[in-house]
Order: C-alpha cells, then sequence, then structure tokens
C-alpha cells in the first residue's frame, strides 16, 4: 500500500507537470477578419500580419513583397506562401525569405523556399521553417532572437516577356512553441524591433504589433516545472526505497536456547 501510495503520487506529478507544456503548444484560433490585402515594397514599409492570419496581396511579375511578424522566445515560426499565376505564362522561379529584426537572413530547417512553375501553372506554394527563436544568443551567432520578423516573396528567375504580369499573393505565419527544450540561460534587453530601443512612452517604434500575450521576459520556462517535479519525484523515490528496506523495525525474537 505504502508503495502504492508513492507511485500515485508521482504519477500526478508528472500528471501536473505536463499540464502546461501541453497547454501552451496548442494553437490558438485566430479569424481572417481584417486582414491586409496589400504588401510593403520595402523593409520599412513591410506589411504587419499576425501570426495566425492570412495575408493577400496584389503585385506584378518582378515586385519584391514584403510582410513582418512579430516572433517570441520558444516559438518555431512557419512561414507559408502562395503565388496565384496568371493563366498564361512561362516559367518563373518564386523564392521566400525571412530576415530577422536586425535584418540578417534566417536559414530554412526545411520546406520548399524556392520553386519553379512550369508554363501554366495556376500557382506555386513555398514555406519555410524557422529555427526555434531563442532568448539569448552570442552577438556574432546567427540565432533567431525574439523580435520582427520580415518575409519577403519575389521571383528570381522570369523571362523578361513575363515581367509586370498580375500575380497575386497569400501569406500566412503559423508558430509551434517548443517549450523548455530550447530555453537558455539569458535574455535581450529588449526585443529587436526596429527602433522599439529609441521610443519614448509617447512614441511608437516602427514595428509596434506584439505577440498576443506580449513578449516573453526570457527566465521562464516549463523546464522550471519538470525541474522541480523531478526534484519531488527523486524525494519520493528516496523514501520509497527506504520504506521498502527498512522493514517492520521490530527486533527478531531469539528462540530459548539458542
Amino acid at each position: 500500500m505504502r508503495i502504492a501510495r508513492v507511485l500515485g503520487a508521482a504519477a500526478l506529478l508528472l500528471g501536473l507537470a505536463a499540464a502546461p507544456a501541453a497547454a501552451d503548444s496548442s494553437p490558438s484560433p485566430s479569424a481572417d477578419g481584417g486582414a491586409p490585402t496589400q504588401a510593403g515594397t520595402s523593409f520599412r514599409t513591410a506589411t504587419e500580419i499576425e501570426q495566425g492570419q492570412r495575408a493577400t496581396a496584389s503585385g506584378s511579375a518582378g515586385d519584391y513583397l514584403y510582410w513582418s511578424f512579430p516572433a517570441d522566445t520558444g516559438q518555431r515560426p512557419t512561414v507559408k506562401a502562395t503565388v496565384k499565376l496568371p493563366d498564361t505564362h512561362a516559367a518563373q522561379t518564386w523564392q521566400v525569405d525571412v530576415y530577422d529584426g536586425l535584418r540578417r537572413r534566417q536559414a530554412c530547417q526545411y520546406g520548399a523556399q524556392t520553386r519553379t512553375a512550369a508554363p501554366g501553372t495556376s500557382s506555386v506554394e513555398l514555406a519555410c521553417v524557422l529555427r526555434t527563436v531563442r532568448a539569448w544568443a552570442e552577438p556574432w551567432a546567427n540565432d533567431p532572437l525574439p523580435g520582427t520578423y520580415y518575409v519577403r516573396l519575389t521571383v528570381t528567375g522570369v523571362p523578361t516577356s513575363d515581367l509586370g504580369l498580375p500575380v497575386g499573393a497569400e501569406v500566412r505565419v503559423d508558430s509551434k512553441d517548443m517549450g523548455g527544450a530550447a530555453a537558455v540561460d539569458g535574455s535581450l534587453a529588449q526585443p529587436l524591433v526596429p527602433g522599439v530601443a529609441m521610443k519614448t512612452d509617447d512614441e511608437a517604434a516602427l514595428f509596434d504589433l506584439d505577440p498576443d500575450d506580449g513578449w516573453s521576459s526570457g527566465w521562464w520556462s516549463d523546464r522550471w516545472v519538470w525541474t522541480a517535479a523531478g526534484a519531488v519525484l527523486a524525494a519520493l523515490a528516496g523514501i520509497g526505497g527506504y520504506a521498502l528496506t527498512r522493514g517492520s523495525g521490530r527486533p527478531r525474537q531469539v528462540p530459548p536456547g539458542m
């Protein structure tokens, strides 16, 4: 019975520790109502979009289309873009690139970042899965850090006859919460949002779009929950082991004449 109680308490603690991680990883629903219908033409004029929001834009083959979105510590963003092409066109190669708040190009872990649409193809789909955003990194590192990210969509290979043809674009960004597995010891003083370090209380940063629950401080993660649960489980295991090995606590009776 004593062992059963120890195991039951351990199972309860594991369930409580896993609950926050499971809740954090579930995607939050978002509506497309009021989504942007145009894109910027440079980093400075990039159209702000929220994660989970489908943005659309019209342009021409040869244009540079820019959007920006916020990404916080522990998130692994996935950028998806669809280019709708005219009925008649030659082969075109499209590419989606992602840059951080310092305008450093971020590598894609996987995904079709560049694709070629054969003549007559109605659309081409692109994707870029970024590395997990870290709370802190060495100055020389190119690790993704919390702040504003830019999406640039453009055609990299197109015949002169197709330049200027009308195209439509759709962009959506979603993130997976990686939890304490991606936690590091340290955090930035400010997220990498252009203008945030120079703004005052009465001024706005160049890009004001923040995560729904605000920027993370960087010190908290579910790694603390698992660490505390591990310490409690170790204590319970020690108590259980002691209870099994100490016996009943009564001295043995020696038969007379022995």
